[in-house]
């Protein structure tokens, strides 16, 4: 009998020694932004961080990419990423944490930063990225910023000093700052998602916007209106979020490997920002586009017309993050 159980156990331990192991189940990250010009610095960099992760993590991580708003807008995805489930990742406009918290106002004040270098020189340092960690209150984790561009204005007539957007209805992103920008130069601003501005502008419902060159050319907002002035006043840029619920239950290995690949990206598309802009600034003029440039004068007049924005704001910003924005121009 004795026998017959030693057996018993012999094969049992065989058997599980034989056994294949169990493989974990594939992690599927649904990744939603509101862009979809194949040539977008957004588009092209949420891409890229999927094809990377794709081929290096496969059969554990597996990136989704859903483009132009296929499952969210920038508002929805917020209260959606919080909860983790229907979306895990998205890269909103800076403008639209507005509901969320008063710390990214510092990126829509006008004529803040003379150039996309000193944008990335502020995002990389301390105050930066304690900018980017003020979400995780709220259930969302910063991981990275990303590269837009500079912002230009258009609108149905030209514009070379400020007194030309007097009266005019400019379409802004959900962002107060940018609300009190456009009614700083006695215009009217009206709030509308990304997705409704060319319609808007074909319609004359709003007669001009602000954006980047790659927005500019990939939604075609030059073929409704006068012209483009190429002002440089404001940037457009992006907070790459994930759901702090889902982070944190995934393994420290496949988080690190994760967080290793989104750097790696940002790094690179970030580098590439002001030549995509500047080849979408190209593909305007090709397509029959009307560019008028200013002269230092005239966008010193800008400036100072636009000045009072930065009063009104400074408190809830913070004076000292302000100056130190600004010194990060060179």
């Amino acid at each position: 009998m004795r026998f017959f159980k030693v057996c018993f156990a012999i094969a049992a331990i065989a058997m599980l020694v034989a056994a294949p192991a169990v493989k974990a189940a594939e992690i599927v990250i649904k990744f939603s932004h509101v862009t979809s010009g194949q040539a977008h610095p957004k588009y092209l960099a949420a891409d890229e961080f999927a094809k990377r992760v794709n081929e290096r993590m496969k059969g554990k991580v597996r990136v989704e990419v859903y483009p132009g708003g296929q499952l969210f807008d920038d508002k929805q995805v917020l209260i959606e990423l919080i909860k983790g489930k229907a979306v895990q990742m998205a890269a909103p406009s800076l403008s639209k944490f507005e509901a969320i918290t008063k710390k990214f106002r510092i990126f829509d004040l006008p004529f803040l930063f003379d150039n996309i270098d000193a944008v990335n020189q502020f995002q990389a340092s301390k105050h930066g990225k304690a900018i980017l960690n003020s979400l995780s209150k709220k259930g969302i984790l910063g991981l990275a910023y990303w590269h837009n561009g500079l912002k230009q204005m258009s609108a149905k007539n030209a514009l070379l000093k400020p007194a030309d957007a007097k009266g005019l209805k400019f379409r802004v992103q959900q962002s107060d700052v940018l609300v009190a920008q456009f009614k700083q130069l006695g215009a009217t601003p009206q709030k509308m998602a990304f997705k409704e501005v060319y319609g808007a502008l074909q319609t004359g419902v709003v007669d001009g916007q602000e954006n980047t060159w790659s927005n500019i050319y990939s939604k075609k907002f030059f073929e409704v209106q006068d012209g483009v002035t190429e002002t440089d006043h404001g940037i457009i840029d992006y907070a790459v979020i994930v759901s702090k619920r889902f982070w944190e239950g995934l393994p420290a290995d496949i988080r690190g490997e994760l967080e290793t690949i989104m750097a790696e990206v940002t790094n690179d598309r970030n580098g590439l920002s002001r030549k995509l802009n500047l080849d979408n600034r190209q593909k305007v003029l090709d397509a029959g586009g009307t560019i008028r440039t200013l002269s230092g004068e005239q966008r010193q007049a800008w400036s100072k017309a636009m000045q009072p924005v930065w009063d009104q704001f400074a408190d809830e910003i913070g004076h000292d993050l302000i100056k130190a924005a600004r010194g990060y121009n060179m």
